[in-house]
This record gives C-alpha cells, structure tokens and sequence, in this order.
C-alpha cells in the first residue's frame, strides 16, 4: 500500500469511528466529529465549508441545525452513516485532498462530481426536453460507467450522478454499481415514475443512492410539460421513499410558465412535507433544434427567483442551490470539470448538461486527457465569464463566450439528431442575457458595493 493511502485509511478509519459516537448523542458529538474532520485536513481542502458549518452548528435555532436535525430524526440509520462516510469523509475530506494535487499536478481542471447518462431512453416526452429526441438510440454500457468511477476516482471523484433520458430504465446496472463502488456517492435525476416498494427497498439495501425528483412546481404546472399524470406518480414516490426513511429531494426547473409557483412557500412547504432535505433549482434552457423559447424565463421571473431562494435559506430547513442564481457563492460557472462535467450516452464528454459540444468521447479518451483537451482547458483559462458572478453562464448570461470557446477548440456539436450550430444556440439566449444583465448588475452593485469585489480575495467563493 502507497503512502498516500495509508494516509487516506488511517484518516478514513479516524473518521468513521468519530462517527459511530454521533448516534448516541448528535448534539454534543457533532461539533466532535467537526474536529475530527478540520484536524486531518491538513491541506485546508475544506477550510471554507467548514467555517460556515462551524457557525451552523453553534446557533442550535436556525433552520439548518433543524436540517441536521432531521437527519438523525427521519433517515435510516444505516443510510444516514454511508452518507456521512462517502460524502464527508471520501468526496469532501478524502476526495478534495486528492483532487487539489491532482490539479497541480497536470494543471488543469478536476472536477468534484461527474455527471453520467446511462441511457438516452426516457419513459416521458417533456415539453421543450432535447431527450425526447434521441430516444432510446444511445446508451452507455456497464463497463464504461464502471471504467469512469474507477478513472474519477484515481483523481479523487467520489460523487457521481445519473441523469438522461430516465436513468431509472438501467435500475439493475446503477445498483449493481452503487454496490461495487460502496465507498461513493450516488445521485439521479430522475422523474420518479418509475420508482417503487421494490427500488426503495433496494436503495434500503445499498445505502448510497438518492434521487432528485423533477417536478415543475404543483400538479398542473408538472402535467403541463410531463403528462397527465405524472405529478400524481411523483408524489407516490416521495411517499414510498418518505415512509422507508430514505434520503431524496427535488430537481425543479422554472421557466415562463411555472415561475411563481415554483417560487412560492406553498410549494417549499409541500416538498417539505413530502420529506424532500434538498432542492435543486434551473432555468429553461433552449437547447436542441425543437427547444421552445418562450420556456425561459424572463428576467424579472429570474431576479424573484434569486430573492426567494435566499429568503427560503433563512428560514427553511432545506438545503437548496441554483445553478445560475448562485454563481456568487460559487465563482461563477461550475462547469467544464472546474467542478463537474457531464458524460452523454454516447460517451462524449461535455463542459456541462446543457453544452452539447465536445472534442473528446470516453471510448476513445481518458478522463484525463479529456480533462486536458481544447475544449476543458478553454473553460479552465476562460473562467469565470464575468466579474458579475450573477452571469455565471458562457451560453445564457454572456453572449458569444461559449461560440468563441467550441470554435477555437475546435469542439462540435453531439446531437447525432439533429446537430446544432453554436452561433444559433447563442443567438436563442440573446434577448434573456442582456435583459438578465440589466437585472444582475443591480442586485450585483447593491449587494457587493464595489467594483473591484469580483477580483477580491475575501469574496465569498472566489478563490479557485
């Protein structure tokens, strides 16, 4: 065994017997296990989360101590430790050690997450979703999703998700590597149609998958671009994986038609109720030829968005993130492996979900050295896009960066359907963005307060 793992292992193994003390008594053992954490972070890896968890935890009224709470509350035993285990101990400490050298040492982006379509195929025909085109054409089979975890997490990826098409059609193959890989972390995006007594109790058994269940705010508005019907299986779902003690939250996309609904309490409170612990929040973006532009959302339903997110962070025991509204914390844009990227059915390995350009395949590439390609390395020296971190996006909040950056890379698009220039997916994205900036350049003044805080180092998130 190298050094560097039995460094790792005596790390893991401190660690996890910290967290076998906090069943008996979470309120005076989690500041214990935080110590635990801080002191074999030796590297400063995790300084930063761990100041805002330290203040977190030392006000025993807020909404995120309920949050923790909860957790000890209304989760399986066994889900609650792996979750702690292979998020805390292997992505956070272990993982972000190992991520950081490898960053310097080949001097480009590592990612902390990799996002994974096993199938192009999808059980629904949304409204405005590029998926619904490919059908059920392209798929990636087991041994290159296994050879990708194993390949992340040589670089120090211990988190990995699956989106689509409906990741749930391949359920024995994602188990099946849940299982193998039990010290990672599992997550989908998933419409939740198809999840049941008997996927539950397999999640039960495995102990590291979670889903995030796309809604589009209440019944009508998730029938509207899902089907008839949907809302009404999505909600069984919850209830079955609320009532075996399973971990979940929501997958929420808003747009023009859905925005204020997605945005109310009323609807934070119901996904509340349903048992969900976190929410991810998007925007409509128009990709593919047969997107529908009319879907994003304006700019006034984008700003409400921002101030409701953060309203909600204040006083509900739900953790929460926007991908757009939250560049602030985050250095802008998150894609391009800085933090994650995303491998289609087909293999090709893109900056983000909704960039469907790439000069690399895994079939064909390392993770590494699809880490190093034109396309990545454009991001890495391109990011963040604007000193605005509130325009975190090369497509929709500044126009003509990602053009520049797929045709210098020498990039195309991977939409075997219907291959889609970059310069009329810019243009789709026009008329938001300079709305969009009128918008974030207000809220950025009124809430930073001085032109040079996007270069400051004390800036909320900055530091790479």
């Amino acid at each position: 065994m190298s050094r560097k793992n039995i460094k790792e292992s005596l790390q893991s193994f401190g660690m996890k017997r910290a967290l076998s003390y906090l069943d008996k008594d979470p309120d005076r053992n989690i500041p214990r296990l935080m110590s635990w954490v801080e002191r074999f972070d030796r590297e400063g890896t995790i300084k930063k989360q761990s100041r805002v968890f330290r203040a977190i935890i030392d006000d025993k009224d807020n909404n995120w101590y309920h949050l923790i709470n909860n957790v000890w509350t209304d989760l399986d035993t066994g889900v609650r430790k792996k979750f702690f285990e292979n998020f805390v101990i292997n992505a956070t400490a272990i993982g972000g050690a190992r991520q950081q050298k490898a960053k310097a040492e080949h001097n480009c982006n590592v990612p902390w997450a990799i996002l994974m379509d096993p199938t192009s195929a999808c059980n629904l025909h949304c409204t405005g979703c590029w998926a619904a085109d490919y059908g059920d054409k392209l798929s990636m089979d087991i041994g290159t999703l296994d050879s990708i975890i194993e390949q992340g997490k040589a670089l120090g990826v211990f988190m990995y998700i699956y989106s689509g098409g409906e990741p749930l059609i391949r359920k024995k193959d994602i188990l099946s590597l849940c299982e193998k890989h039990d010290d990672c972390m599992f997550l989908a995006f998933t419409n939740g149609t198809l999840i049941d007594e008997a996927f539950a109790d397999e999640m039960l058994r495995v102990k590291n998958f979670i889903p995030a269940i796309s809604v589009e705010g209440f019944e009508d508005e998730t029938d509207l671009r899902r089907g008839a019907g949907t809302y009404r299986k999505v909600i069984r779902a919850m209830d079955i994986l609320r009532e075996k003690r399973l971990a979940f939250g929501f997958s929420a996309c808003y747009h023009s038609k859905n925005t204020e609904s997605m945005g109310s309490e009323e609807f934070i409170d119901e996904m509340l109720k349903k048992g969900c612990k976190f929410g991810w929040f998007f925007t409509y973006m128009p990709v593919g030829v047969n997107a529908v532009p009319e879907l994003l959302a304006t700019a006034d339903q984008r700003e409400y968005m921002y101030h409701q997110i953060r309203k909600f962070r204040e006083t509900k025991p739900l953790f929460t993130m926007d991908f757009w509204n939250d560049g602030e914390f985050v250095n802008g844009c998150i894609a391009g492996g800085r933090c994650y990227l995303h491998i289609n059915a087909n293999g090709d390995i893109e900056p983000c979900a909704f960039i469907h350009y790439a000069d690399s395949n895994i079939h064909e590439k390392t993770l590494l050295d699809a880490l190093k390609s034109p396309l990545f390395m454009q991001y890495r020296e391109n990011q963040p896009f604007s000193e605005n971190l509130l325009r975190p996006c090369p497509l929709l909040d500044n126009p003509g960066r990602l053009t520049s950056m797929v045709k210098k890379s020498g990039a195309v698009s991977t939409d075997l359907s219907n291959p889609e220039d970059v310069e009329h997916l810019s243009a789709k994205c026009v008329p938001a963005a300079k709305n969009w900036k009128v918008h974030a350049d207000r809220l950025w003044e009124g809430s930073h307060g001085c032109a040079e805080c996007a270069k400051c180092a004390d800036c909320v998130g900055y530091n790479k």
